[in-house]
C-alpha cells in the first residue's frame, strides 16, 4: 500500500533527474550569447572559416590562443566605447548644454572607438600571419561572399513595406487582421 503512494513521487523524481542529467550531459560547453545565436539565426548559411579554410591544428590552437588573449582588452575598450557613447549622449540631451562638455566627450568617444579598431585591426594582422597564401587566398573569398550576403540583406532590409508581405502584415492592426 505505501509502495503505491510513494511509486508516482519516486517516479516523477527519477525522471526529473534523469531529464535534468541528460540535459548536462549533452552539454558541450557554455550556452551560446544570445546575440550570436541572433546572428547565426539570421545568417544560417554563414560559412565556418576555421572549417573552410583547411587550416592545420598548430594554426587553429594559435587562433585560439590569439582570441583568448584579445578578448579582455576588446571587452574592456568596447565597455569604454559604450560608455563613452552613454557619455555623449547625456552631455547632447542633457538638460544644460555645454558645447565644452559636449566635445570632450566626443573627443572620448572617439578615443575609444580608436582603440576598439586598434584591436581588431591588430587581431587581423595575427591572423594574417597565420594563414599561407592559399588560405589567405580562400578567406579573401569566403569574406567577399559574407560581405556580399550582408549588402543583400540590408538591400532586403531597405525595399519599402509593400514589396516585403510579412512586414506588411505586422503594420495591420490585430483587430483588423483577418485570422
Amino acid at each position: 500500500m505505501m509502495m503505491r503512494i510513494l511509486s508516482p513521487r519516486i517516479f516523477l523524481l527519477l525522471a526529473s533527474v534523469a531529464a535534468f542529467a541528460g540535459g548536462l550531459i549533452a552539454q558541450d560547453g557554455p550556452p551560446p550569447h544570445p546575440r550570436d545565436a541572433a546572428q547565426f539565426e539570421q545568417q544560417p548559411d554563414r560559412p565556418n572559416l576555421l572549417e573552410n579554410l583547411g587550416l592545420r591544428q598548430d594554426q587553429v590552437r594559435r587562433i585560439r590562443m590569439m582570441n583568448r588573449d584579445r578578448k579582455p582588452a576588446m571587452d574592456a575598450a568596447q565597455q569604454r566605447l559604450r560608455d563613452a557613447n552613454r557619455a555623449l549622449d547625456m552631455a547632447i540631451y542633457g538638460d544644460s548644454l555645454d558645447e565644452e562638455t559636449v566635445q570632450a566627450r566626443l573627443k572620448e568617444f572617439q578615443q575609444a572607438q580608436g582603440e576598439v579598431a586598434r584591436i581588431r585591426f591588430q587581431s587581423e594582422l595575427e591572423l594574417r600571419k597565420i594563414l599561407t597564401p592559399e588560405q589567405l587566398a580562400r578567406f579573401r573569398i569566403l569574406r567577399a561572399r559574407l560581405a556580399e550576403a550582408r549588402r543583400e540583406a540590408q538591400e532586403r532590409r531597405q525595399r519599402p513595406v509593400e514589396d516585403r508581405p510579412l512586414q506588411r502584415i505586422r503594420q495591420i492592426p490585430n483587430r483588423q487582421r483577418v485570422n
